[in-house]
């Protein structure tokens, strides 16, 4: 069932972040119905960096591109600002489409952007980006890919400029509209009674971010339909990091820390090694891959 088709059935959808083809397979057979490619968590993987626009559009769209061949599983994708005007918007749509993307997040952020939960964003103004939402939605080769209209206003303009933004962006086409770092549950509470009505709304949850956490059942229970949590793996796996290496230099071996990972076999299991391989020897017969 495509992302599309169960927004208009009311479902609430919760995506978790990945940033590559292990992660999106993982959470793939945890039997989440959708996943959130991650511009901040690409940031940290592939650059070590923070997520302040560093990353190109080629790099996400190569990414997109492998964890499609990796997983089926409907892919939201942060697609910042675009990387420049309405046309870079328009070339962006179409990279990452052809890619895989099933949906793309587009901010009013200028260039270059940081994420929604650090402080000093500047922002693009209304006007160009209902012009960016317009191109976004021109630029789509099919009607089941969801462009998602993000605004980063509370944290510059004050919260009633971001509720302003987000309904000339739902005027615009957009098909789902994403408030960013809204700091209260009241704050939430008025996104969902103002804009729920005329669009599905996504809703952001970044530990330690300025949007106090719920789970999904709460928000979707606000009136939210997309609920992600974008860069949790990789705080999850960086905190592992730390203590896997930390053990390792004490230590000397990986004897200590045996039970907080997988062995080679276990692995090999999760990724599908024995299958792979038999699918080969198949093939090397002449059967075919039947």
């Amino acid at each position: 069932m495509s992302l599309k088709t169960r927004l208009r059935a009311g479902e609430v959808v919760l995506a978790p972040g990945v940033y590559d083809p292990l992660t999106a397979l993982i959470a793939t057979q945890h039997g989440f119905k959708a996943l959130y490619v991650s511009g901040a968590a690409i940031a940290y993987t592939r650059l070590g960096r923070s997520d302040i626009g560093l990353t190109t559009m080629t790099e996400i769209a190569e990414t997109i591109g492998l964890i499609r061949d990796r997983v089926d599983t409907p892919l939201i994708v942060d697609a910042d600002n675009g990387h420049g005007n309405a046309l870079n918007v328009q070339r962006t749509v179409r990279l990452y489409e052809r890619a895989g993307a099933n949906a793309l997040q587009i901010e009013d952020q200028s260039l270059p952007k940081r994420c929604g939960h650090l402080g000093g964003k500047s922002l693009i103004s209304c006007g160009e980006m209902v012009g960016k939402i317009k191109a976004a939605v021109d630029a789509r080769a099919s009607a089941e890919t969801l462009i998602i209209a993000r605004t980063d206003a509370i944290a510059v303009e004050g919260f009633d400029r971001a509720l302003e933004r987000a309904e000339r962006f739902a005027e615009a086409g957009a098909d789902v509209l994403f408030v960013e770092a809204p700091r209260t549950r009241e704050q939430l509470e008025t996104i969902s009674s103002r804009l729920g009505a005329r669009l599905p709304l996504l809703a952001n949850m970044v530990e330690g971010g300025d949007t106090p956490m719920h789970d999904a059942g709460q928000l979707g229970a606000l009136g939210f339909r997309i609920i992600i949590f974008p860069g949790g793996i990789v705080r999850a796996i960086a905190k592992t990091a730390v203590d896997y290496y930390a053990s390792l230099k004490a230590h000397e071996t990986n004897a200590p820390f045996k039970d907080r990972m997988f062995d080679f076999n276990g692995l090999n299991d999760i990724i599908g090694t024995r299958e792979l391989l038999e699918l080969g020897e198949r093939y090397a017969a002449g059967d075919g891959g039947r």
